[in-house]
């Protein structure tokens, strides 16, 4: 029997609609991609082998863009694919791809990179699967997307405003990933040695529109399947953008957003990898390696005269 699709929580043709139209003015608002990309690139930087064939999932051309004075001497050739036909820019060999449908063959890459593209897919393990199967035996994936704190601000202040003023709330911020279940979630879809960390940015704004003004601009406004389909009157944003000055201002009048971007890393399978020990093989006592006596359980340490 075929198990239960995932829910749909996004939106993907408005998703690839509105990356279509930030397309042509994206190195205007790029500034979160880029630092997502230099950090995914040191990640490489920091491997000890290099990768004849790589793909960049996302990121609208970004990871070509910084490959120089970066691990521009591991990596041979790069595919660069983007949900978006018009984000699918850069040097080299370009294509328009689904993510949660990749058209590659399996064991096809050495390394794949996701910056900041895949918190938009509505079955991340089943996603993190697909990339791993794309992967050669031992090779390397690391991605960036956005975490649960991000846009915290602005949740806030569109809730307080709507509830204020209709008595109840909708959903207008999409959910992100927690950074603590990507480590479970990479080891899920088959990853070995998994590890995540979380990089916390905090971009100051005049108010709340040039923070809207950003997110259009990176094609990164809501696209949940879930949304309003009523456009929301300006009155809400006007008090929202209130209660938002009011509440996350500095002293000199500019407004903080917050955006968490979570970093995880995997290694596709393979039998060289370092495996750990199971339970009970120890051979040595870990007494003897610090130099102390062993106390068995049930009995009580004596004083010290």
């Amino acid at each position: 029997m075929a198990s239960n699709p995932p829910p749909r929580l996004f939106d993907r043709a408005l998703l690839r609609r509105r990356r279509d139209r930030a397309a042509a003015a994206i190195l205007q608002h790029d500034f979160l991609l880029s630092r997502a990309a230099a950090d995914l690139w040191d990640r490489v930087e920091s491997v000890t082998r290099d990768f004849p064939l790589a793909l960049a999932l996302g990121g609208a051309g970004v990871m070509d863009r910084t490959l120089s004075g970066h691990a521009q001497d591991k990596v041979g050739a790069l595919v660069q694919a983007d949900f978006s036909p018009r984000m699918a820019v850069g040097g080299g060999l370009r294509l328009a791809a689904d993510e949660e449908a990749l058209p590659f063959a399996d064991a096809a890459f050495d390394l794949v990179l996701a910056p900041l593209s895949l918190h938009w897919t509505n079955d991340l393990p089943g996603v993190l699967a697909q990339i791993n199967r794309a992967l050669k035996p031992d090779g390397f994936f690391a991605c960036a997307l956005f975490g649960g704190a991000t846009l915290t601000e602005l949740r806030q202040s569109l809730l307080a405003a709507e509830a204020e003023q209709s008595g109840g709330a909708s959903p207008r911020v999409s959910p992100f990933a927690d950074a603590q279940d990507m480590g479970a979630l990479l080891q899920r879809a088959g990853f070995t040695m998994p590890v995540s960390d979380v990089d916390r940015v905090t971009v100051r704004y005049a108010d709340m529109f040039g923070l809207l003004r950003d997110l259009r601009g990176m094609g990164e406004t809501s696209i949940l399947a879930q949304r309003p389909r009523k456009p929301a009157a300006r009155g809400l944003f006007l008090r929202a953008a209130e209660i938002y000055a009011d509440r996350f201002s500095d002293p000199d009048g500019r407004v903080r957003a917050t955006f968490e971007i979570i970093h995880a890393a995997g290694w596709a399978p393979h039998p060289d990898q370092p495996r750990p020990k199971r339970p009970g093989s120890a051979t040595h006592r870990l007494a003897d390696a610090l130099g102390a006596k062993e106390i068995k359980a049930g009995e009580k340490a004596g004083r010290r005269g």
